[in-house]
């Protein structure tokens, strides 16, 4: 350990690994770290369930009824990933694909009233859902259709509208759609958490509505993908990327301090020896003095025996909550995954809901996707602060990865890995560079 590298990474969420991945590919000489034995971090699959059952600090062993231990992976950040999204992008072109197989989630739906709704994703399924009456149905249809061909570099897309200045709440008024088709529309298919939207340039918000589409069109249930045997199987597929291209990698190993001169990082020491490093990337758990907090995300982990009702026994699905619907300001989402999966025992499904935390009493405010659960077999709630880092890093050389939030995919946490890459390397992030090159001297068979 006592050598130099050109980056070390302390950490193995998701961020850290897919960093230290494309840094590997990149020829960069590379060590990544983690005080924990498993990998994740903050992103693992928790497995057997009896290490769910002591990390939340549940006394007793799980029942009988719970099946195989050894059967569960339990995510403790519950996303899925974009069918086009930037994350499915990032493995194809790095082939970490080969080592994870994925299922498309069977569907999407979205609360209104008390009652859960499928998101209409077709122009069909637009016209046959009791989301909207006749005319409204129409109006949205015609959206749909300028959506679809809207073409930020082609001003003949644009129908009067200017993406750079129109407020996205101009566009929905130029096609007078109402109030709950607003919410499920900005909401379920633009994925945003609150409405501040609305009043922000459209150009955004129409490319959300176009990325939701298009991830739908590649498989037709629903535009979210899932891997088997849980989300902890991203980092583990990019640290072997890493290891393809001569990255070190020691698991278990406590971070005594992590050395700077000059206002400099020059290394980090761990069980008395010191490597020493030109950057470093880590997670903000190691470096608790450089972060804020500008929140706080509530997570429930529900084991449940049965299907979530009212939609149509789907063995996955994501359920949205937009906030005009239970008067907050941010969303919640409940994202459910089972045994189809490899992620629990046998006709075993675990659902997790989460949202930002707004009030002091933040169990309360997730009861409503809750009461949509019921009957709940095990609660495992965890409240997590949502931390950023202080500043850039150009300075130290210590680039800080952002907590995860609670959105329920992965793009926002792919911004966050362009924003560290281009921070690094001063160049702006190319898919194009994480493919594999041709001849390589790592080739595998």
């Amino acid at each position: 350990m006592n050598e130099e590298y050109d980056v070390i990474v302390l950490g193995t969420g998701l961020t850290e690994c897919i960093l230290s991945g494309i840094m590997s590919v990149n020829g960069k000489k590379v060590l990544h770290m983690d005080r924990n034995p498993y990998y994740g971090g903050e992103s693992a699959s928790i497995t057997p369930l009896e290490d769910l059952y002591k990390r939340f600090k549940i006394p007793g062993a799980p029942p009988a009824s719970m099946g195989r231990g050894r059967d569960w992976n339990v995510d403790l950040i519950p996303k899925f990933l974009m069918a086009n999204g930037q994350l499915v992008k990032m493995l194809l072109y790095t082939e970490v694909t080969r080592y994870l197989d994925f299922k498309v989630t069977e569907g999407s739906f979205v609360y209104k009233g008390g009652k859960i709704y499928k998101v209409p994703s077709t122009e069909a399924e637009a016209l046959a859902s009791s989301l909207m009456g006749l005319f409204e149905k129409r109006r949205f249809r015609k959206f749909l259709v300028y959506v679809a061909n809207f073409d930020e570099k082609d001003p003949r897309t644009f129908e009067g509208i200017d993406p750079k200045k129109t407020a996205m709440r101009d566009v929905y008024k130029k096609f007078d759609l109402g109030q709950d088709v607003i919410d499920f529309t900005g909401h379920a298919l633009a994925l945003y958490r609150t409405d501040d939207y609305l009043d922000q340039p459209c150009c955004e918000t129409i490319n959300r509505i176009k990325l939701y589409s298009e991830s739908l069109a590649r498989y037709g249930k629903s535009p979210y993908l899932y891997p088997l045997y849980g989300l902890g199987e991203l980092p583990q597929g990019f640290a072997r990327l890493s290891a393809i291209y001569g990255g070190t990698y020691m698991l278990n190993k406590p971070i005594e301090e992590i050395i700077v001169q000059n206002g400099k990082v020059i290394g980090v020491k761990s069980e008395g020896e010191v490597a020493r490093c030109k950057q470093l990337i880590c997670d903000p758990s190691y470096v608790t003095d450089r972060v804020e907090k500008v929140g706080q995300v509530i997570r429930v982990i529900c084991i449940l025996s049965h299907p979530i009702k009212n939609t149509s026994d789907a063995n996955s699905c994501q359920i949205i909550i937009p906030q005009n619907q239970v008067n907050r300001k941010s969303d919640i989402y409940v994202c459910m995954i089972s045994s189809a999966h490899n992620v629990a025992a046998q006709g075993k499904y675990i659902a997790i809901v989460s949202t930002t935390v707004e009030t002091k009493e933040p169990e309360k405010e997730i009861r409503p996707a809750l009461e949509l659960l019921e009957p709940i077999e095990q609660k495992f709630v965890s409240i997590s602060d949502l931390l950023v880092p202080k500043d850039l890093g150009t300075e130290s050389q210590i680039f800080i990865s952002r907590t995860y939030d609670a959105t329920t995919h992965f793009e926002t946490t792919c911004d966050d890995i362009k924003d560290i890459y281009k921070r690094m390397t001063g160049s702006e992030f190319d898919f194009e560079e994480m493919k594999r090159k041709k001849n390589d001297i790592y080739g595998e068979d």
